[in-house]
């Protein structure tokens, strides 16, 4: 299969597994409170019924900016799943991450305006954690492209095991769970106040949701690089991840932004610097 089908086919199927997974991650959050839950394909009706609103705009600045965050996060698994340089898929997603916060920032709002802040401060978080993690990648592989990775058919997991528990670390910011779910959260709580996107309502924050679809599927391909010596394995290994930050947010409170952010440079600098470390006196 030519790496642009497998890039059609994330367009294509990322938004329909990731509303599954939401689907699947309402339910099993349920389970953990003693509670039945909603059905399987509720995001879907969310979403559905979202689309079906009036366009609702504080300016004509948020619906573009938003259309492009959507655009950037689409483009930034397609590039991924097609092979690209994984060092530009992560500048993609910053990127995808930026028009975000201006769109938030726009509404003038103060929860718009708190909640762009902390999606700045889990920018500032994640992006040395990628970018270290994609270091220890190129020095095991020799390459940044996602199949030549592959190709290799070495065990990245066996190689970096810091920077894989660096990786989840971060994942709990960028899947919006507690206690790393600064910016907006999915709880039933927080749905009148939810932070970024407090100001949005109707197709822009339907988009919202399809972009954190996209982003999910996106993040879980990025564990599999880890197991990608076995399909299956790799497969198991990101349901798994997943699984497990379904369980840190249930069992765990918001933490503070600011022990969100000296927390992940922390771990970054000795889990991640450490593993780098390793790879050095291993002669890699």
């Amino acid at each position: 299969m030519g790496t642009l089908t497998l890039a059609l086919l994330y367009v294509i199927l990322a938004p329909v597994l990731g509303g599954l997974l939401a689907g699947l991650d309402r339910i099993i959050s349920a389970r953990m409170q003693g509670r039945v839950g909603p059905p399987l394909f509720q995001p879907f009706y969310d979403v559905s019924k979202l689309f079906s609103k009036g366009r609702v705009e504080i300016n004509k600045l948020q619906a573009p900016l938003i259309f492009c965050h959507l655009v950037f996060m689409i483009f930034t698994g397609a590039l991924f799943f097609q092979g690209g340089d994984i060092l530009l898929i992560i500048f993609a997603l910053a990127a995808s991450s930026i028009f975000f916060i201006l769109a938030a920032f726009t509404a003038g709002s103060p929860y718009s305006f708190v909640g762009a802040e902390r999606e700045l401060v889990i920018l500032l978080a994640a992006e040395p954690v990628f970018l270290i993690v994609l270091a220890g990648v190129f020095k095991v592989a020799g390459t940044f492209g996602f199949y030549d990775v592959i190709r290799t058919g070495k065990p990245l997991i066996a190689f970096l095991p810091g920077m894989f528990f660096c990786l989840l670390y971060v994942l709990t910011m960028k899947f919006r769970k507690s206690p790393f779910d600064l910016s907006y959260s999915h709880h039933a709580h927080q749905e009148l106040v939810k932070g970024i996107t407090t100001d949005l309502g109707g197709r822009s924050l339907a988009m919202i949701e399809i972009s954190h679809w996209y982003e999910n599927i996106f993040l879980l391909g990025f564990v599999y690089l880890f197991f990608a010596f076995n399909p299956v394995l790799g497969i198991a290994a990101a349901l798994f991840t997943y699984f497990l930050e379904i369980l840190a947010d249930n069992t765990n409170a918001r933490a503070k932004w600011q022990f969100s952010l000296v927390s992940t440079w922390l771990i970054t600098l000795v889990f991640g610097g450490g593993n780098l470390i390793a790879l050095y006196f291993m002669g890699m």
